[in-house]
């Protein structure tokens, strides 16, 4: 099940959004090692978990195994507050194009080889579809370089906003990846055979 909390829902939602945040932490603070997010409670709450933006969980049975969060780019995001440097052209600012932050798929749900699984592609499909029905169009991620081609695999148009930078030890570049029904289409195409294409990860 995927579920979608939009920024009006999260005080009706809060014991989703702490299992959300539970993960967070448990990805980018204990495993990623980003530990000027730790938290004494060991939920990764940031400045964007505001009233701006989306959340998308994916669950199996009633456990948390997945999650991503969408920001606006007509609001402050991540990548024109944080990380401006990242990005040599026009910094992002239209209703049709929303930022990917904090996708995480939980540890025992990720296929080795950094192919997409089953919960990765529910996670991305969730976009795509999500954008068809909202008028949305692209998303910014911050990744590292290597995972371009693995976009373009999955038929996201992606154009890089700048050039790499190091940012923690990590190449980080900043892309703007566009998208359509033929995303959607390959996406499905995964789901239903053996023939997995490696997914993007966020740095974000």
């Amino acid at each position: 099940m995927l579920k979608i909390i939009k920024r009006k829902d999260v005080q009706q939602n809060l014991a989703c959004m702490r299992k959300a945040w539970s993960l967070r932490h448990e990805v980018f603070v204990e495993e990623k090692q980003w530990l000027d997010l730790e938290k004494p409670d060991k939920l990764e709450i940031d400045q964007f978990d505001n009233k701006h933006a989306l959340h998308m969980l994916a669950f199996k049975d009633d456990e948390l195994v997945g999650y991503q969060r969408m920001l606006p780019t007509t609001q402050p995001y991540l990548l024109n507050s944080v990380y401006p440097q990242l990005c040599e052209l026009a910094l992002p600012n239209d209703p049709r194009t929303w930022e990917w932050t904090r996708f995480a798929v939980k540890k025992p749900h990720r296929v080795r080889g950094r192919k997409l699984s089953p919960i990765a592609n529910k996670l991305l499909s969730a976009i795509v579809e999500w954008g068809l029905k909202e008028n949305v169009s692209s998303i910014i991620i911050e990744m590292n370089p290597l995972w371009l081609l693995r976009l373009a695999q999955l038929h996201f148009r992606v154009t890089a906003l700048g050039i790499t930078h190091v940012l923690e030890g990590e190449d980080v570049l900043a892309v703007k990846a566009s998208f359509d029904h033929r995303t959607l289409l390959r996406l499905e195409e995964l789901r239903s055979t053996e023939d997995h294409i490696p997914a993007a990860q966020a740095r974000s």
